[in-house]
């Protein structure tokens, strides 16, 4: 070790002498001693620009996972390992220029001691000499300043970290200047200054801004913020929660039920309604008992317990650390993104099959990640366009085959039997009603062109109702009581009451803008839809990728007409009559469109039972041959 000190020092040693020998004083040589330094250490100071850059750069992902996953640190350090491996980023990486700067400033010592006639202390000489650590630390303060201002990943840190080390390196350089001999501590001083120049050309040279995103970092840091805020929200909930007791007891019964056959998991109460059908034949069919976990304490399927029917009540972060160890042969869920963000497949047992059942028949393409199902064994598809769409996605990215179950619809299923159970009065009222039902997404039908519907209809003898998303009622009832005082008319209501689907099935035209109620409206009533051309949700943005066109926007003129808000004013009266008259969108043009469509109409549910069943049947006789 004492060799290669040596050989660094020596080398250090020469390189001064030779810039004494140019300069003919050593103040100057040290200046242009440090200037060759920086000129040498170039190459590593272009990489730590660009791998700041880089972690600048993936920040939003970094800040997303930690959103995501908060509260856990293990699924958090998981999901960044994946992160940094993907983006080839290593965290170790950033101690390497620290590294070489101690080893330097410790050559630089050595050989200055040896070398110069610089070796005065100012700690025991004073005088003069007490002027390098007054420059040392005021140049260390102007570097911090330039590096809190410009440095990629500096400007990024909090107050406390900017300031707490601007004063730890001012400190630090103070005491060098004291402590040190002068040489050193004038070496610190122009290697400073000589770093803000290098920062300041080095941002000309790599500019930040043409890698870094940073209106998607500021989204991401909000992100975060909010999911911090909720964590605390939901800690002091958590304290009162009276659901505490039931959570633990349903989690222990779950984790010592042993030979578990197969498993549901529901996100909240109303999610039955996906799996009722399936549910029921499987019951009605079988004697398999059902495991089925909902993270809502209130969800209705508790009142529906029975031998085989066992509700369990586990809450969202519990159920991350749940999933972890499930046991289990068969996982059905409605919740995408499996193994890419909370939920992850089992790491105890790793044959389980996760089955993904859709909420609705709108294309997972357009409206998921884009890897949203890449790590389920089984899809229950709701026609051959979803069907189409997943296969092509698995032959264009080369992502693993999976079991694709043409399947169909339970809740376009429910909705029809519902529908035709009524009587011919309650499906039709004396006057021709038109439902406004929009989507809740951003730019939908509330929040840009209701009044300009309501206008272009309000003196025609349409009744209309307007039956807002629950959430957006939940989150903008002053708005919808501002309408209705705005509308004082018998033949406008406005719908904030969403126990009932009666105004759903009376209406003969439903009005919406991308939200899935409309093909679950069209082919349930087998009444038209007209469509308002809002801007699109898009989750994925590379779905044109694909080839197959989402079966959004290729039925969007079959089931309807669509037309643009600007044309809301002249286009809303011969639209509207057009599709109530027009024999294009009869019953039996409908009753046709969904037959090509959607699988399995009526039958659903016992299509999802059989392959369940059989799949059952099938790892039971493999176990038993295995054994």
């Amino acid at each position: 070790m004492n060799a290669i000190i040596n050989v660094v020092v020596d080398g250090l040693l020469w390189l001064i002498n030779l810039c004494y020998m140019i300069c003919h004083n050593y103040w100057a040589a040290i200046i242009f001693f440090t200037f060759l330094t920086k000129i040498i250490l170039l190459p590593l100071s272009i990489w730590v620009q660009k791998n700041s850059i880089k972690i600048v750069r993936i920040s939003p992902e970094i800040n997303h996972i930690k959103a995501s996953y908060f509260g856990n640190q293990e699924a958090i350090s998981e999901e960044q390992y994946k992160l940094f491996k993907k983006e080839k980023y290593s965290p170790f990486a950033d101690l390497i220029p620290l590294f070489v700067q101690l080893a330097l400033l410790m050559g630089v010592v050595e050989a200055i001691k040896r070398g110069t006639d610089l070796i005065a202390v100012p700690a025991k000489t004073g005088g003069i000499t007490l002027i390098i650590p007054m420059l040392a630390a005021l140049s260390a303060f102007f570097m911090c300043y330039m590096q809190n201002k410009c440095n990629v990943l500096q400007a990024e840190q909090n107050l406390l970290n900017k300031y707490g080390t601007m004063a730890f390196s001012v400190g630090l350089s103070l005491y060098l200047g004291f402590f040190v001999s002068v040489g050193v501590g004038f070496y610190w001083s122009c290697s400073n200054i000589f770093s803000i120049i290098q920062l300041i050309v080095l941002n000309i040279w790599i500019n930040p801004k043409k890698y870094i995103d940073y209106d998607a970092l500021e989204k991401s840091k909000e992100e975060l913020q909010n999911a911090k805020k909720f964590a605390t929200v939901q800690r002091k909930e958590n304290k009162n929660n009276p659901y505490r007791k039931k959570e633990k007891s349903d989690y222990k019964r779950f984790l010592k039920t042993t030979d578990k056959k197969i498993v549901f998991y529901s996100e909240k109460n109303g999610f039955y309604k996906y799996y009722k059908d399936i549910i029921e034949e499987i019951i009605r069919r079988t004697n398999i008992i059902i495991h089925y976990i909902t993270s809502d304490p209130e969800d209705e399927v508790f009142a529906m317990e029975s031998g085989q029917f066992k509700p369990y009540y586990i809450s969202d972060n519990r159920m991350i650390i749940l999933m972890m160890k499930l046991e289990t042969n068969i996982m059905v869920m409605t919740t995408p993104d499996l193994d890419n963000y909370q939920l992850k497949r089992s790491y105890v047992k790793k044959d389980i099959e996760y089955i993904y059942v859709p909420h609705d028949v709108n294309s997972v393409n357009l409206s998921f990640h884009q890897e949203a199902l890449d790590c389920f064994d089984t899809i229950f598809t709701s026609g051959p366009k979803n069907k189409q769409e997943i296969a092509e996605r698995e032959q264009k990215y080369q992502v693993p085959k999976k079991t694709l179950v043409e399947w169909g619809s339970s809740v376009i299923d429910d909705m029809t039997a519902s529908y035709e159970q009524m009587t011919a009065n309650e499906k039709h009222s004396e006057y021709k009603t038109i439902l406004i039902a929009p989507s809740w997404q951003k730019d939908n039908i509330m929040d840009s062109c209701i009044e300009e519907i309501i206008n272009g209809l309000k003196d025609t003898d349409y009744h209309i109702i307007v039956r807002p998303h629950p959430q957006y009622v939940r989150h903008f009832e002053g708005r919808i009581e501002q309408l209705a005082k705005q509308y004082p008319s018998d033949n406008i209501i406005f719908q904030k009451d969403f126990s009932s689907t009666k105004s759903v099935y009376m209406a003969d035209l439903l009005i919406t803008d991308w939200s899935s109620i409309s093909l679950e409206y069209a082919f349930s009533t087998m009444k038209p839809v007209l469509f308002i051309n809002t801007p699109m949700k898009i989750l994925n943005p590379n779905y044109k990728e694909l080839k197959t066109v989402p079966i959004d926007i290729e039925l969007r003129d079959k089931v309807g007409i669509s037309i643009e808000p600007q044309d809301i004013a002249q286009s809303i009266g011969p639209a509207v009559a057009k599709l109530l008259l027009d024999t294009q969108f009869s019953r039996d043009s409908m009753l046709q469109l969904k037959e090509q469509y959607i699988y399995n109409p009526g039958t659903s549910g016992k299509v999802g039972a059989r392959y369940i069943i059989d799949r059952l049947v099938q790892l039971s006789n493999t176990n038993t041959k295995g054994e």
